[in-house]
């Protein structure tokens, strides 16, 4: 019976892992990681660095860490096996740890297509999923997740908060073969629902009649003016302003020198203000027009569009105005509970983490000013936005 119970725990978490990263050891020996020769040439690509960052709680713990300001980065690891997730869940997830407290700059990851050439790997090479934080001031604060269809890469239509602290988080996104998904920050659920009531896959499939128009009499206002309702004659007697009549000339005013004085101006306690109809219910009123639909001619029902093809890579491509945000143990698999159980093995506590960066705070006092984020808002935002 213990057997049997043990059998069955092993196979809830069995999956395929396709791809698993913890850093251990070196990314760049052997070619593990390939870093993109995109805008070497020009000077704006940065370099990365191996190892746990400014500052840690568990020196042990290591990733890949952006280190030069207003750069281009683009790197990408080879999966141990291409996945198709047919038929599967696709898991994706990896912590990011903005610990420059980011002002403007990407923290996402892609998955990649296995015949990309990953040595021009740039922000216009194509990916299946784009998942991860994107920050740019206050008005970005965001998980991206886009999904690549029919060439078009399709951006959700509601937005997933991200957290924009100095701390490590984990990003985890669940695709299902039933057309669902979830998105998790921390192991806790941010959003789930349907793929395609989530994102644009389809063009709707009714849409306003481009023949209707409202009629030319219809009446959509629910009250009107009283045509019974007259002015009083007296509306209009009491200026809106008047003088002050307990102000006094000041003494030392002198009206050769100054003119002649005047009282300053006052509300008028009996001005009455524009005149108005009282209002009444509109006899003719038919009701909010609602303008009719008819089946859209270009709707073609999609289906499968939870499936990615052949995936082959992981990349990370993004700028930054500011460096240092550190990747961290990332993995690609078809289970959920696989995803799980590596975030348990790796655990990162914020209270740990809070107490490693008041010490190294205290070790590194600078008086310098943080540079702003709102002159590179339009910069990052409109690379972002070249890359979708």
């Amino acid at each position: 019976m213990l057997f049997a119970t043990l059998l069955t725990c092993v196979a809830l978490v069995a999956g395929d892992v396709y791809f698993k990263e913890t850093f251990d050891t070196d990314p760049f020996t052997n070619n593990r990681w390939t870093v993109s020769k995109w805008k070497q040439d020009t000077g704006e690509a940065g370099e990365w660095e191996w190892g746990p960052g400014r500052w840690t709680a568990n020196s042990d713990r290591k990733g890949i860490r952006t280190t030069q300001d207003a750069k281009f980065y683009a790197i990408a690891g080879k999966l141990d096996k291409s996945f198709d997730n047919n038929g599967k869940p696709l898991v994706f997830q990896f912590k990011v740890k903005h610990e420059q407290k980011i002002d403007c700059g990407g923290g996402y990851l892609k998955l990649l297509p296995s015949n990309v050439d990953v040595e021009k790997f740039n922000g216009d090479t194509p990916y299946t999923i784009m998942f991860g934080p994107d920050i740019c001031g206050y008005s970005t604060k965001k998980v991206h997740s886009i999904f690549n269809h029919n060439g078009e890469n399709l951006l959700k239509k509601s937005d997933v908060k991200c957290p924009d602290d100095e701390f490590t988080h984990t990003y985890t996104l669940i695709v299902n073969p039933d057309e669902t998904y979830e998105i998790r920050i921390d192991g806790e659920k941010a959003e789930d629902g349907k793929l395609k009531e989530s994102w644009d896959f389809e063009k709707p499939r009714k849409i306003p009649d481009p023949k209707a128009k409202k009629p030319s009499d219809w009446v959509d206002d629910e009250h009107m003016d009283d045509p019974s309702d007259a002015k009083p004659s007296d509306w209009d007697d009491e200026p809106e302003k008047i003088a002050d009549t307990e102000s006094a000339k000041p003494d030392d005013w002198d009206d050769e020198e100054d003119g002649e004085w005047e009282a300053p101006l006052i509300d008028n306690p009996k001005y009455k203000g524009e005149w108005k109809a009282k209002r009444i219910k509109n006899p003719g009123f038919k009701g909010a027009w609602v303008h009719p639909e008819v089946d859209n001619p270009d709707y073609v029902e999609q289906k499968d569009v939870y499936k990615r093809g052949s995936i082959g890579y992981v990349g990370i491509e993004i700028w930054q105005v500011k460096s240092g945000t550190l990747f961290s143990d990332i993995i690609l698999t078809d289970n959920v509970a696989e995803a799980e159980k590596f975030a348990k093995e790796r655990p990162v506590s914020k209270e740990e983490e809070e107490k490693a960066k008041k010490a190294f705070d205290g070790e590194n006092k600078t008086d310098e000013e943080e540079p702003a984020a709102g002159d590179f808002e339009d910069d990052i935002e409109g690379h972002v936005h070249d890359d979708l």
